[in-house]
């Protein structure tokens, strides 16, 4: 065993037990609260379809699961959890919105109950870890188990970049660590001065992989992995990606132990419920546009994506000077401002938000009604991605993508993914007028 896979001194005596793989007897299950019970939560039987409550989860877990309306589990959720919730490793290939989230916080929470730590626990001792390559994602997910664990004492911490090291150390060492998210590169910092330990870690989640090589983080990962359990009889690893390339192959087979491989295909590589429209224009009439689009009383909320960030910058500065409320969310604004930002954007407060793909993944928010490529992407599953964002919860959403002399070419490999080609139309002359 090298350094980093030595356990920390502080972590000596803990009394965490020992789990056994594929075996959830011997557990304790807290009790619901006196004044709700599981059957408060009706769910006719379905066919073809898994309740919540046929998974056997603790009256905590489903409560909270009843409060966010959850309740037939989704395909990835259906098919994964069984397995997961037995302490298997799993290796899911599932498209952004499909429910994955869920999935691998309901394991989590699940065996954090059943298993409670016996004994002393120290600051900064991770009992499960969820490593995704956003800032957003990470956000996103720990604002979801948050929900998870409403009804529990489960503590969730968060670690990324761009924020505050002393106030996230702070917090870190104020509660127990029950469940940490974080982005590889912050969390490295944090294992790298001691203040965070994840030789006692029983879950490792490993979002978006394929996001992750895109990005250069699996040397980061490698490292990170090494200072968790031993995979074999101390780790359970739960592995998501949209796409499983041979390279996504070849991680897995190197973090996990005789996985269960879930592959759900969407029905449509996009989303039914998203109208997807395409406007011929030349670049110089891009803006006027985009500018009339938003003030269309139709477009209630909008997601509004460019390439890189000199683009969305000055979009959003031309935006805000014809007198439309717009955020902007990328690389280069600090983290703190992306958090007011989103939360802005949720409450209503901003109509508009200016992103390069860094909201393509993660960014999940109820009732936006727009997705505007203001230009298109240059790989294909960014516009699945994009066009993601809206048309969600049982509601419909438009997409429109501007298509120039520029970038028209891309439109070819976007129709090949999508399996049929983007009908063109030339906006409506109103629409290019100033």
């Amino acid at each position: 065993m090298n350094d980093a896979q030595q356990p920390s001194p502080k972590a000596t005596g803990s009394g965490r037990r020992p789990r056994g793989r594929g075996n959830r007897a011997d557990t304790v299950v807290p009790a619901a609260p006196a004044d709700w019970s599981p059957d408060q939560f009706p769910v006719e039987p379905q066919a073809g379809m898994v309740r919540f409550q046929d998974l056997d989860l603790a009256p905590d877990l489903l409560h909270a699961i009843a409060d966010l309306g959850f309740r037939y589990c989704s395909p990835i959720q259906a098919r994964a959890l069984p397995f997961a919730l037995r302490g298997h490793d799993v290796v899911g290939k599932a498209q952004t919105g499909t429910g994955k989230t869920a999935a691998f916080l309901i394991t989590i929470i699940t065996d954090l109950l059943d298993n409670p730590v016996e004994g002393e626990r120290f600051a900064g001792e991770a009992r499960s870890l969820v490593i995704a390559p956003t800032r957003e994602l990470v956000m996103q997910i720990a604002e979801d188990a948050k929900d998870l664990c409403k009804y529990t004492d489960l503590e969730v911490h968060t670690l990324v970049g761009g924020m505050d090291y002393d106030k996230q150390r702070q917090h870190l060492h104020q509660r127990h660590c029950d469940i940490l998210v974080a982005t590889p590169g912050r969390l490295l910092d944090f294992c790298n001065s001691r203040d965070v330990y994840l030789d006692q870690a029983e879950i490792l989640v490993i979002d978006e992989a394929d996001r992750m090589l895109d990005m250069g983080f699996i040397p980061q990962v490698r490292r990170i992995v090494r200072l968790t359990p031993n995979k074999a009889e101390h780790r359970q690893t739960l592995m998501f990606s949209a796409t499983f390339t041979d390279d996504v192959h070849r991680l897995a087979e190197q973090w996990t132990e005789r996985p269960v491989f879930v592959e759900i295909e969407p029905e449509r590589v996009a989303a039914e419920s998203v109208n997807q429209r395409v406007f011929i224009t030349e670049a110089r009439k891009k803006f006027a546009l985009l500018r009339n689009l938003l003030r269309d009383p139709d477009v209630e909320s909008a997601i509004v994506f460019a390439n890189r960030r000199d683009q969305c910058r000055k979009l959003q500065e031309r935006l805000r000077a014809a007198g439309i409320e717009v955020g902007l969310l990328s690389g280069e604004v600090a983290q703190n401002q992306r958090v007011r930002t989103l939360d802005a954007f949720k409450s209503g407060k901003l109509k508009v938000l200016v992103a390069t793909d860094v909201a393509g993944r993660g960014l999940h928010v109820d009732g936006i009604s727009h997705v505007i490529n203001y230009t298109l992407p240059e790989e294909p599953e960014d516009y699945v991605h994009r066009i993601g964002r809206t048309g969600r919860a049982g509601k419909t959403g438009t997409s429109i993508s501007f298509a120039c002399e520029d970038d028209a070419f891309l439109l070819e490999p976007i129709g090949v993914l999508l399996g049929k080609t983007l009908d063109c139309e030339q906006p409506p002359e109103e629409l290019l007028q100033g």
